[in-house]
């Protein structure tokens, strides 16, 4: 991959910091003196409606950002992306996320060192299909006979956010008789709450884990085992035998890793074992075999659907010239935010319940994504890069948080997303049979322009209000929002999102010039994890090796450890 261009050093970013510089933001005064302002700069891609027209932007801006893009050369780097080109240079792989959703048959065929991907993946897909088929019409049964009732997902980071965002999300959708639960931490209080009350006969386990080494998924997995085998003979299922129990894990234990030797040591049956490759960074493959609980929750149809709202999105983001590119305006917008506004976080605020996971679900994309301070070729960047991302349902945030947005010293860029169906279209008898979707949406409506437009003192004066008080009453407005609609939330326009901002982020890391697709920041606590456990446990040499505040930390453990 060749070597970054220093976004600093850009005629375009000396251009930007001289708009930032002039810019007198008022919203209010250009609305109105551009009418056009609000379709100028809303955009569709594929079924998402995107509006960027309340944004901190003029016509100059946009422009500089886009002129941004061509010298950094970002349409080369994107394009090398698709083929297949090993940009995680760090780890020497390609990054091949968009090709887990191409579709059959897809022309030209993707090939990478020699290997047909397509047919790789689509193999993987069918087995994974042809298992969740057998689960959901109850061909596949426990040791004693009994449909399978509960999957419980064992995984963690990216083998957990996505598979639980999803299912959440497309609740709707999920096959009645059928629930999932999800296991990630190795707080034993998440494994035993999400066992509690399961009946180990119609429970089904998917251990989710590329290299079947992960110390919590395995950590859970081995619990899981031992509940299931305990809670067998319990009931007296099993007789206690190692072949009764070897039976039991074998119908109860299934597997997504490419370690088939650890999964049948385990006592998972390899056939049973689903695989992914190299190039899936876990951040990014909940459409691969990792979304097995997925597909079978909702069915491989309804997943097929998933699969084909991210590739309307990848073709979007590959084809649609860059002015008319929701990613890559998306991404621009964001470093200006961030590098030109100083904004230091990114609120993600849907007005829709079943997304309340997915807030979470970006904080690992684009964290563990863009939070670098390396480029590529090992140089130290040359300004900020990413954001902190949160954000929670609305209404809900609106009385939690709302406040500092609104009125807050700190700019914090917010993305609102909504749906025009609701999944559940209820009326409040007791207020005269009022639409609770069109109340709900009034608020999101309301908060973009809230935000916008703001409140002026002379405004709270003509309402009669106190003098003392006209002050705290104010709102500024001009806070940066986009809004994201599509008609409903379905498999297809989830997809769609979730595609939507895996390609901001890699718009970002490419002006950056960091690789987005490695996370050794996530190392170091591992190993000094493993290196602190036996001090934990009770060994003084080890402990005696530890610095001074983890030296009383522990100690305070043990003396209050019963």
């Amino acid at each position: 991959m060749p070597t970054p261009i220093d976004p600093t050093e850009t005629t375009a970013w000396e251009r930007l910091s001289e708009l930032e510089a002039w810019m007198d933001p008022d919203l209010r005064r250009w609305f109105e003196e551009d009418p056009q302002r609000a379709s100028r700069l809303t955009f569709d891609a594929a079924d998402l409606h995107v509006d960027l027209s309340k944004n901190l932007i003029t016509h100059d801006i946009v422009a500089g950002l886009l002129r941004l893009a061509e010298e950094i050369g970002l349409t080369a780097r994107r394009d090398a992306m698709f083929a297949g080109e090993r940009i995680n240079v760090t780890e020497n792989r390609a990054v091949l996320h968009t090709a887990l959703r191409r579709p059959a048959g897809a022309t030209p065929p993707l090939t990478v060192d020699g290997q047909d991907v397509d047919a790789d993946v689509h193999a993987t897909l069918d087995k994974v299909y042809a298992f969740a088929e057998q689960v959901r019409s109850g061909a596949w049964t426990g040791v004693t006979g009994k449909r399978i009732e509960t999957v419980v997902n064992i995984g963690i980071g990216g083998s957990d956010l996505g598979p639980v965002m999803i299912y959440e999300a497309l609740r709707p959708y999920v096959q009645d008789g059928l629930s999932c639960r999800f296991v990630s931490n190795i707080d034993p209080t998440d494994i035993a709450e999400k066992t509690s009350g399961l009946d180990p006969e119609t429970t089904l386990f998917i251990v989710a884990s590329k290299t079947f080494t992960t110390l919590e998924t395995l950590t859970n997995a081995r619990l899981a085992k031992a509940w299931l085998l305990d809670s067998l003979a319990a009931a007296g299922a099993v007789d206690g035998s190692d072949e009764a129990n070897a039976g039991a894990v074998a119908k109860h234990f299934v597997a997504v890793s490419t370690a088939l030797d650890k999964v049948a040591e385990f006592g998972i049956d390899p056939d049973n074992a689903f695989g992914f490759w190299d190039w899936v960074g876990g951040r990014y493959s909940v459409d691969s075999a990792i979304g097995t609980v997925v597909a079978i929750a909702i069915g491989p149809a309804h997943f097929a659907e998933l699969l084909a709202g991210f590739h309307a999105i990848d073709e979007h983001f590959r084809t649609a010239e860059l002015d008319r590119n929701v990613p890559v305006l998306m991404g621009l917008l964001n470093i200006w935010n961030v590098n030109f506004l100083d904004a230091e976080t990114h609120a993600v605020l849907p007005y829709s319940q079943y997304l309340h996971r997915f807030p979470a679900y970006l904080q690992q994309l684009t964290m563990e994504s863009n939070g670098k301070s390396v480029r590529w070729d090992g140089a130290p960047v040359t300004c900020h890069t990413g954001e902190v991302f949160w954000g929670e349902p609305g209404t809900n945030g609106q009385h939690a948080f709302y406040q500092l947005i609104h009125q807050g010293t700190r700019i914090v860029p917010a993305d609102f997303i909504a749906f025009a169906e609701p999944a559940h279209p209820l009326v409040d008898t007791e207020a005269g049979g009022a639409d609770v979707h069109e109340l709900f949406l009034a608020n999101f409506f309301a908060q973009t322009a809230a935000l916008a437009f703001g409140k002026t003192a002379d405004e709270v004066r003509e309402e009669g209000t106190d003098e003392a008080v006209v002050p705290a009453r104010v709102f500024e407005g001009n806070k940066p929002t986009t809004s994201i609609m599509a008609s409903a939330l379905t498999p297809s326009v989830l997809g769609q999102l979730i595609a939507l901002y895996e390609h901001i982020t890699f718009v970002q890391g490419i002006v950056w010039g960091i690789d987005s697709f490695d996370q050794w920041g996530v190392e170091l606590g591992k190993q000094l994890a493993k290196q602190i456990t036996p001090a934990v446990g009770g060994d003084d040499d080890a402990l005696a090796a530890q610095d001074s505040s983890t030296q009383e930390l522990i100690r305070y453990y043990r003396r209050h450890r019963s």
